[in-house]
């Protein structure tokens, strides 16, 4: 087992140095790079000690299990710094540290009084000996952080899935589909762990070995995992968007405040539908809200409104409708024969097949291939 986590920590250190040579590095390549750090470092401890940091050096272990306090915040600011492209932490987000500041700063004082020390003992349930009300205290800080921080964290990156379908008519590579689903699998087996762990104290069974055990070979896992994905990760948002919200009630409520009028709003509509049948500049695969806005002259946040009340769409399903049907009109039309229909969604503005097949059949229902080879026998019975 020892050798999985000397891996691990490996892998971290790699990472990390792959990270820093990008170029140009951004804010949150260097969270990556210090949450990298922790995670090899502490994965690399555990296996070089932990074989005697239970057992012969109480406070030294309470010190090393509330270093997990760390994993949660880094996860979260990694995400946020992910989907806000900010350039620092703020005040109020280094507060996330302070429980793992508050533990160690309790085991400093601890150390100095040997009636408290006697309290600090993580292999207790093993040892049958009481442990003090504090370290229960912040042992089950500890284990609720992780599955805190994943619902968290999840629920931001939901945020931000739906602020990308507002602002961007491609969403690969920048939807953060595998954190999310990294996260999601990551919390889930945190939690389950975390039930074992209450059985161990509740009722003895498993040891602490085991619960520990199963933990760093999660850490392991993940970290791998994240260093590969983060190295590839690209920057998403450039610059600052609108929010967009995908409900219509909490649309009505974001729109309350706007100096759009309804005139206003059906001119723009008509300028925008007007727009996007001469110019067609969804043909550009990676067309967001703001160079439609420079286009069209029309502010961000008033497109963005249009496009929501007026249309009653987000603007990824609005400007891949409008690529949906110039590769209905091409699939039909004799000129393109020739081309297969992947070549047609190239030129229409799609840049994948696995998009361009997922999105074609939400708003048809059929499959390219199917819609061709019905609508190909339809004109032939003509």
């Amino acid at each position: 087992m020892e050798y999985i986590y000397l891996i691990a920590a490996f892998n971290a250190f790699f990472f990390t140095v792959l990270i820093w040579q990008k170029k140009p590095r951004a804010f949150r390549d260097k969270i990556l790079v210090c949450w990298l750090l922790y995670l090899g470092a502490y994965t690399g401890c555990y296996a070089f000690f932990s074989s005697i940091l239970f057992t012969l050096h109480p406070i030294l272990a309470a010190a090393f299990i509330s270093l997990f306090l760390l994993h949660g915040p880094f996860m979260y600011l990694y995400a946020s710094a992910l989907v806000t492209e900010k350039s620092r932490l703020t005040r109020k987000e280094l507060l996330h540290f302070v429980p793992f500041l508050i533990f160690n700063t309790y085991l400093a004082i601890a150390s100095q009084i040997p009636s408290l020390v006697k309290g600090v003992n993580m292999m207790y349930v093993d040892n049958q000996t009481e442990p003090s009300a504090f370290l229960l205290f912040f042992l089950t800080i500890t284990a609720l952080s992780g599955p805190v921080y994943f619902l968290q964290t999840i629920m931001l990156l939901r945020k931000h899935n739906v602020n990308i379908f507002n602002n961007f008519s491609n969403t690969e590579e920048i939807d953060l589909y595998w954190l999310r689903k990294l996260v999601l699998i990551f919390g889930i087996v945190w939690s389950a762990l975390l039930v074992v762990v209450i059985i161990h104290h509740g009722l003895y069974l498993f040891s602490s070995t085991f619960c520990t055990n199963g933990l760093f070979l999660l850490l392991s896992v993940f970290i791998i995992l994240i260093g590969y994905f983060g190295l590839k990760q690209r920057t998403i948002f450039a610059q600052t968007m609108p929010p967009a919200l995908p409900e219509t009630a909490e649309q009505t409520v974001k729109y309350a405040g706007s100096s759009l009028k309804q005139e206003e709003a059906e001119a723009f509509a008509e300028k925008i539908r007007l727009f996007m049948q001469s110019d067609k500049p969804f043909l550009n695969p990676d067309l967001t809200l703001g160079e439609l806005s420079d286009a069209l002259a029309i502010p961000a946040h008033h497109l963005s409104q249009v496009i929501n009340e007026v249309f009653g769409l987000n603007f990824f399903n609005f400007v891949n409708r409008y690529r949906v049907d110039e590769v209905k009109q091409k699939i039909l039309n004799p000129k393109y024969d020739n081309y297969s229909v992947l070549g047609i969604a190239l030129e229409c503005g799609f840049n994948s097949k696995t998009a361009f097949n997922r999105i074609f059949k939400h708003m048809t229902g059929l499959t390219p291939t199917e819609y061709k080879k019905t609508h190909n026998s339809q004109r032939i019975s003509l």
